[in-house]
């Protein structure tokens, strides 16, 4: 029945799920993840996160995605899809470091935790549980409708951002700085500016997914193109299964590539996190 739950073996028990229909041209990226229980939300959108109750990740190492009949499907009749996990630690525990207290759920040999914490409108720190600074922080306002504010350690400074949900160039202004309160993370929290509504709104949830950087599993970093047909050699010192490049100085789209939809090279098979699929 093509309008019911189907159970995916995903081979893992994931704490992250991020899914995308390949074949279709207005299919949403949906982000659901164990902290939040079965809520999603869309890197692709600005909106809220949403209730879908049918979603499971399983401790067999499945996962249950649901069918709805709209663009926010995971499950549509004859559509192909892509479902990326991360493993974290389960539903989070309490973390009373920095000035908020936050739900951290951290994989420190992966070097990822997702962070849920309500905003005070106030400058602050929250514990993101990883032991190490994160290289990356990606953002989502829970209640509201604002794009995905995105720290990268390799952006001009911490005054600066990009947002997952766009393919705008890294930017600063008085508004932006406050996102992080132009302060790099540090091996036990990460710094949120006073009352913005991407990262620090008063009574607001977010979630923060934050990745750190893991010799020989993960890398974070930046390059510059040299326009050939070759492309630019990057060295990471390991070959990765998930690869996502945006270009900082200009307009340009998350480009993602993974070892699944090609196992060899050229990897030429491409979806944008900022575009439905």
């Amino acid at each position: 029945d093509s309008t019911t739950t189907q159970s995916i073996d995903v081979g893992l028990v994931p704490d992250f799920v991020w899914i995308n229909s390949r074949t279709s041209g207005t299919g949403h990226h949906s982000l659901v993840d164990r902290v939040r229980g079965d809520v999603a939300l869309n890197s692709n959108q600005t909106i809220a996160e949403y209730s879908v109750t049918a979603f499971n990740m399983n401790t067999n190492g499945t996962i249950d995605v649901p069918y709805f009949a709209n663009d926010y499907s995971m499950n549509t009749s004859g559509n192909s899809y892509v479902g990326w996990n991360w493993k974290a630690n389960g539903s989070g525990v309490l973390n009373e470091v920095g000035d908020i207290d936050s739900t951290v759920s951290a994989n420190t040999t992966a070097g990822f935790s997702i962070v849920s914490y309500t905003g005070t409108g106030s400058a602050s720190t929250v514990g993101h549980g990883l032991g190490i600074a994160p290289s990356m922080i990606i953002f989502k306002n829970r209640d509201g409708a604002y794009d995905w504010a995105t720290y990268h350690k390799d952006l001009t400074s911490a005054a600066y951002t990009v947002y997952l949900s766009l393919n705008y160039a890294q930017s600063t202004n008085s508004t932006v700085a406050k996102y992080y309160n132009s302060t790099d993370p540090t091996s036990s929290v990460f710094s949120i500016g006073a009352s913005n509504n991407y990262t620090n709104l008063s009574s607001n949830k977010y979630i923060a997914y934050c990745f750190a950087e893991v010799s020989g599993y993960s890398s974070f970093g930046s390059y510059t193109g040299n326009g050939s047909t070759d492309g630019t050699f990057v060295y990471l010192g390991f070959r990765p299964a998930w690869v996502m490049v945006k270009r900082s100085d200009s307009s340009g789209g998350w480009c993602i590539h993974d070892d699944k939809r090609n196992p060899y090279n050229p990897e030429e098979l491409l979806l944008r996190a900022d575009k439905a699929s």
